[in-house]
């Protein structure tokens, strides 16, 4: 029994799970989502806070840097919106068009002998719509998503399997009756007060991405984390996730490997498609076993 059960770890995978983000990961940035998201955010920051359009770049890109996502940082320093409103204006006038089936990448996650989960701090709704354009909506168990992480009711999980699972209901917010001017905050030249805390959570939050894992009952060190920000790689890295860098061939610190594409993930981590093998291995008292799948 004793050299079965060291048999078993032995020839454990040394993953159990896949976490993929979405947005850039899955389809590359050259197919225009990215800066018609940031155009629309800029739009929504002026057309419905009232914002000068001349502060937007410089505000965006504190808030961006300091909470890890602009609707974050906007909720921090106490503008108040709906968080449905706000991701259908961001993401109601993409080009989806723009994105195509991708049969290649489907062929490879659906080759894949290990649990899928998609992580993004996007709403579902956009989610299941990318996933649906890309041909891969059934290439994964589930996805988290901003409302799963920001629920205003428990989560909860449909039976359905045609559902999206781990999603819950969106959260709206409570009113704030001062806005926090972060650009003078860093014009200081030592700033002194702590910025606020923003009631969102969100990649790179190391609390988010604990939170994420708890909800998905997903182990971090036996999951593989695949992201296009170096900044979600690392806070992964810090948490105990193994890493992935999508998007370019250079590896940073965080990143234990680094990938130009999704396509190119069999040849950079072909054990994954191994976890189900079991080369011949003997033991006193037992018969040689070996056993050989085929990806």
């Amino acid at each position: 029994m004793e050299y079965e059960n060291l048999y078993r770890q032995a020839q454990r995978p040394k993953y159990d799970c896949l976490l993929f983000d979405l947005d850039d990961t899955l389809y590359p940035l050259s197919s225009g989502l990215a800066a018609g998201c940031l155009k629309n955010i800029q739009d929504y920051m002026v057309e419905k806070l009232d914002i000068e359009q001349e502060k937007i770049p410089a505000l965006g890109n504190l808030l961006y840097k300091n909470y890890g996502t602009t609707m974050a940082g906007l909720r921090a320093i106490g503008y108040d919106f709906d968080y449905d409103k706000y991701h259908s204006f961001v993401h109601g006038r993409l080009p989806y068009e723009n994105l195509k089936p991708d049969p290649v990448l489907r062929t490879l996650l659906l080759s894949l002998p290990i649990r899928k989960v998609i992580f993004t701090n996007a709403d579902g709704a956009h989610a299941a719509k990318v996933l649906s354009r890309l041909g891969l909506k059934d290439c994964f168990e589930g996805i988290i998503c901003f409302e799963t992480l920001n629920p205003i009711h428990k989560t909860t999980v449909s039976d359905d399997e045609d559902d999206v699972k781990f999603v819950g209901p969106t959260s709206a917010t409570k009113s704030s009756n001062q806005i926090f001017d972060i650009i003078d905050h860093f014009s200081q030249p030592n700033p002194g007060s702590a910025l606020p805390k923003t009631p969102i959570f969100c990649k790179p939050s190391e609390d988010a991405i604990e939170q994420a894992l708890r909800i998905a009952k997903i182990n971090p060190q036996r999951t593989l984390f695949f992201d296009d920000s170096v900044r979600n790689i690392q806070s992964g890295k810090r948490v105990g996730l193994h890493t992935v860098l999508v998007g370019t061939s250079h590896r940073p610190k965080g990143a234990d490997y680094a990938l130009e594409s999704i396509h190119n993930i069999r040849e950079a981590l072909p054990e994954l498609w191994d976890a189900d093998k079991m080369p011949e291995v003997s033991y006193p008292g037992k018969v040689a076993v070996e056993t050989s799948v085929t990806a």
